[in-house]
């Protein structure tokens, strides 16, 4: 499967602990999670963003020993953090016997580079960390395909050698009368990686456009049957596969975990008055999803964009629920789906705080309040479906 590549060294451990910060062998690597916050506030924020961080962290398998915010407008563009800030992180580092730091945004080559060698520990990015875990979490050939191609685009611009053997630049006067400044061994190893994934690229990307194809014959075919279409869509962990499961009597797997489902699962169901329709559970979005996943996920995501109607299912649990009402808006907007028709369903019900809930209720008037696990509001959420496919 792919994705051991992404945090490397760090996940492998090294069966005795201490010294380089990595974590023994059978245990979990040890992370610092890294974060910036403007520094005008972000105190009223229902949410901390590293928490939704740790929680990718944890379904990654990696155990999170520290955190630290800076308070700063924007990144340092040479080490992310600010100079001061990137001494005390590598005492952390250091103080917690860590071997990856993660850091709650995207990081530049040259980021990652400074940092690892300011705090002698393995670093990688939000994106890389949810690359990781979409990898963990493929279970299909055609799963794995997306998640490999979104991991190779991620990839392929930061390819960069380590260490003298790959050095870039062929030093001195070489035994073909060459000077300073061509190509070393370390460029040419370069090269030939870049070749590679770029064939590996155009291979996954054939693969992926013959998925797209073999999907939409299928969508062509329900149309001819006029069978309308719902896709549930929402935040990772909003409880779609549950939903699913309670609409249609279908056994999906149902994990309390964070992009528990990648692979797209038809079932049919029908309308209080006996109408079929198709009901499409697909990839949950997360804030910042990166654009890798969405180009390469373009087969899956497809099924929103053709829906007749998007069922956006929300955690109404969550503390920022409705910030991952927009975080989830903003991806179909992206894939060209936002003005498509939306029903909101306001999930988990039966463990929201009641104030919580009611200022859903009146963010959102129309949203349909329900409970996957305890079936409360389905007849509601399956009318309110109806008269949605009606119009």
């Amino acid at each position: 499967m792919p994705g051991a590549w992404l945090l490397g060294t760090a996940r492998k451990g090294t069966g005795s602990g201490g010294g380089d910060g990595r974590a023994p062998d059978g245990e979990p690597p040890r992370a610092v999670l890294l974060g910036l916050r403007a520094q005008d506030g972000g105190d009223g924020d229902p949410a901390d963003p590293l928490d939704e961080l740790e929680r990718l962290a944890d379904t990654d398998g990696v155990a999170v020993v520290g955190r630290m915010v800076q308070a700063r407008e924007r990144p340092d563009p040479a080490t992310y953090l600010g100079s001061g800030k990137v001494t005390e992180l590598a005492g952390l580092v250091a103080e917690k016997d860590a071997g990856l730091v993660i850091a709650d945004g995207d990081l530049s080559p040259g980021q990652v580079r400074n940092l690892e060698d300011r705090v002698g520990a393995r670093v990688v990015d939000r994106t890389a960390l949810i690359l990781d875990v979409f990898a963990q979490h493929a279970r299909s050939s055609e799963g794995r395909a997306q998640v490999e191609l979104a991991q190779l685009a991620y990839q392929l611009p930061r390819l960069r050698g380590q260490g003298t053997e790959l050095s870039r630049i062929g030093g001195g006067r070489t035994a073909g009368g060459a000077g300073t400044g061509v190509r070393g061994p370390g460029e040419q190893r370069l090269e030939s990686e870049r070749r590679h994934l770029r064939r590996r690229i155009t291979l996954l990307r054939r693969q992926v456009q013959q998925t797209a194809a073999r999907r939409q014959r299928t969508r062509s075919r329900r149309r001819v049957n006029r069978v309308p279409s719902v896709a549930l869509t929402g935040y990772t962990n909003a409880g779609k596969s549950a939903l699913l499961n309670r609409l249609t009597g279908a056994d999906v797997l149902v994990q309390d975990a964070l992009f528990a489902t990648l692979d797209p699962t038809v079932r049919q169901a029908r309308t209080p008055e006996g109408r079929p329709y198709t009901l499409t559970d697909t990839v949950g979005f997360v804030r910042h999803l990166p654009h890798q996943l969405v180009d390469a996920f373009g087969a899956t995501l497809e099924e929103v964009v053709e829906a007749d109607l998007v069922l956006h299912v929300v955690d109404a649990s969550a503390p920022d629920a409705m910030a991952q009402v927009t975080a989830v808006r903003g991806v179909l907007y992206e894939i060209g789906a936002r003005e498509h028709p939306e029903l909101l369903a306001l999930n988990k019900v039966d463990v929201a705080p009641a104030g919580w809930l009611a200022g859903l209720r009146t963010a959102y008037p129309d949203a349909v309040p329900v409970s996957a696990a305890t079936g409360e509001g389905i007849e509601d959420l399956r009318a309110a479906i109806a008269r949605a496919l009606a119009r």
